[in-house]
Order: structure tokens, then C-alpha cells, then sequence
């Protein structure tokens, strides 16, 4: 294995006996190897997780140096939180001295998975990401890990590889829009949240419900709905406001959803913030494109992307040792605006 605990083709020759020409010739499926040495060699490879280097062998004969790429992994690259974040990441990378792979998961456990299995193949010198949201096994970042390249968290962090992490206080961003929401006059506050296994979620839950309990009120479970797509959001809404003890605010977890919950409030003629108060979470471009403007907390995606990057640079480059796990909180921010009192 090379520095980096990498398997390499000279280390697959070595140990089956043959030259690297075979391996290389073995690993394209050429005919001029042997069908049982190709299948041999491809175990071989498959079982040792060995990656061929698409970077180094494009670069062979040139008298160009390898560059310094960072493998990025975006759930939603539309959504405008992940868009400010790679904004940031692409910023302090070229300030850094690097370049960035950038893909996009879709929400997708399967094709994060590969996503990883490309950034090993192409030798990025890192990988910054955001879990997927039906992401429950973690096998292939521990992967990375066990490859010796810096993983970087943001936003949905993975509890299950103690690595590097950079994200916003969920907690407190929560516990001040709703004691908002409560100071402001409102008693059973609804929250639409991501899936419950996000620590996100989880954060921002017990934000929600700490706030709730310090104010003396009770807690309610029957106010919380998974939720965090405004088209989802405008399906639940009207029957959520057409029962009997409907609430009279909303908590969302993003922007998008918070204005699905005020299109929907206003198409059945209830007066925001008079009857209805809504608070989003996120502070984009369409917090202040509604009528009226959201009520929000500012994440400051743009300053998490930039520390993600000065933490992964800062391993690669030896400033940061590699057995040390850095874990940082961005601070949030309320924006009160038209949706609250």
C-alpha cells in the first residue's frame, strides 16, 4: 500500500505474482489476458477495495502536477441552503489552493454510496458532504476513512464515523424561533420537521420542545408531522387548520415548507401573523418573495462551507494531525419579519 493505506496495483502484482502490465490488462478486461487470470486478478481487487487511479493514469506522461481536488457531495444542488454552502466551498477552496469534484446524492442512499466510490477512484484528497435523507448505513464513508482521506460533515452529519463536522446551532435556532413564536402570543405551536433519524431533526426538535416546556406550556406530539417539502406541506396543512384544536402557529424546518404552510393558510382565508404565525428556517432569497415576508433563522450557509474547507484543507496538509476530529457550530440568527407578531 502506498502513504495513504491505498492498495495500488503494484501491491495486486506483488502479491499474485505477476507484472503490472497484467493487472492493468486484467482490470480493463482485456482479452489478452486469460479469462481465469482476469477473474482472478478482478477478485483479487474487488476484495481489497482497490480503485484504479483515473486522475494519475490521464496524467502519466505529463509534466503536469496532480491537482489538489476535494470531492463534494450535495444532497440537492436547487435547494438554497446546499447552494449557498457550495458557494462557499467553491470560494475557500480557490483561496486555498484547490480545486472541487462536485455530485450530487439526490436524496439517495445507493447513488451517494457510488458517489464515494468514484471520489476513492479519482484520489480526491478529501470529501466534504451532507448525508442523503434515507442514508442509514455509513460503510462507505467509513470507507473514505479507512483510506485516509479527511471526511467533513455538514448540515446532516453522520453519527456513526466519528469524523470531522461543521454545523449550525440546530438547537438554539430552534429554541429562539419558537420562543418567539410563544412571547409573541402563540400557545400550540406545530412542527413540520425531516425524518427523526437526521440529527438535524433531532436538534431542532429538542429546541422546539425545551422552548415549549420553559414557557410553562405543555407538549404536544400530535403538533408534530414529518414534513419538509412545501408540496407536502400544502397536502397536510388544510386539515391540520380544518380540525378542532387547530394550532394557532407553525415551526418548519426549512423556508420551502414554511411557505407551503403560508400559501395554504391564506387559500382558506386565515389572516398571517392575526390568526395564523409561521417560522421558517433557512433565511433564502424567498423569505422576503412572499407576501408576507417569513419570519426566519439565518443558517449562514456560506460561512459552513467555508469552514468545511478549512478543516479538511488543514488535514491534508498536515496542520491539523490526522487523528485529531474537528467539530465546529456556526451560530444562527432570527429574522423576524410579516409571518409572526
Amino acid at each position: 500500500m502506498n502513504e495513504r493505506g491505498v492498495i495500488t496495483m503494484k501491491d495486486i502484482a506483488r502479491e499474485l505474482g505477476v507484472s503490472v502490465a497484467t493487472v492493468s490488462r486484467a482490470l480493463k478486461d482485456s482479452p489478452r489476458i486469460s479469462q481465469q487470470k482476469r477473474e482472478k486478478i478482478q477478485a483479487y481487487a474487488e476484495e481489497h477495495h482497490f480503485y484504479p487511479n483515473v486522475i494519475a493514469e490521464t496524467l502519466r506522461n505529463s509534466r503536469v502536477a496532480l491537482p489538489k481536488i476535494i470531492g463534494v457531495i450535495v444532497p440537492q444542488i436547487a435547494h438554497y441552503y446546499f447552494s449557498t454552502i457550495l458557494a462557499g466551498i467553491e470560494e475557500q477552496s480557490r483561496v486555498r489552493g484547490y480545486r472541487i469534484m462536485v455530485a450530487q446524492s439526490n436524496e439517495q442512499y445507493e447513488r451517494e454510496k457510488r458517489i464515494c466510490e468514484s471520489f476513492l477512484e479519482h484520489r480526491v484528497c478529501g470529501v466534504i458532504v451532507s448525508l442523503a435523507k434515507d442514508t442509514t448505513r455509513y460503510e462507505h464513508f467509513q470507507r473514505l476513512v479507512d483510506n485516509h482521506l479527511p471526511v467533513v460533515f455538514y448540515d446532516r452529519i453522520c453519527t456513526g464515523v466519528n469524523t470531522n463536522r461543521v454545523v449550525v446551532d440546530d438547537y438554539m435556532g430552534a429554541y429562539t424561533a419558537v420562543s418567539h413564536l410563544i412571547d409573541t402570543g402563540c400557545r400550540r405551536i406545530a412542527f413540520f420537521s425531516s425524518s427523526m433519524s437526521l440529527e438535524i431533526s433531532k436538534n431542532r426538535y429538542n429546541g422546539y420542545r425545551d422552548a415549549i416546556l420553559k414557557r410553562g406550556l405543555n407538549v404536544d406530539d400530535s403538533l408534530h408531522y414529518i414534513c419538509d417539502e412545501r408540496s407536502e406541506a400544502e397536502m397536510i396543512t388544510p386539515k391540520i387548520l380544518n380540525s378542532p384544536n387547530r394550532p394557532d402557529a407553525f415551526f418548519a424546518i426549512n423556508d420551502d415548507t414554511a411557505i407551503g404552510i403560508l400559501y395554504s393558510a391564506k387559500r382558506m382565508g386565515f389572516r398571517v401573523p392575526q390568526d395564523i404565525s409561521i417560522c421558517g428556517f433557512t433565511n433564502g432569497e424567498r423569505a422576503i418573495a412572499c407576501d408576507p415576508q417569513l419570519t426566519t433563522v439565518e443558517q449562514r450557509g456560506h460561512m459552513v462551507g467555508e469552514e468545511a474547507v478549512d478543516i479538511l484543507v488543514d488535514h491534508v496538509e498536515g496542520i491539523t494531525p490526522p487523528d485529531k476530529v474537528v467539530k465546529r457550530v456556526v451560530r444562527t440568527r432570527l429574522i423576524v419579519r410579516g409571518t409572526t407578531r
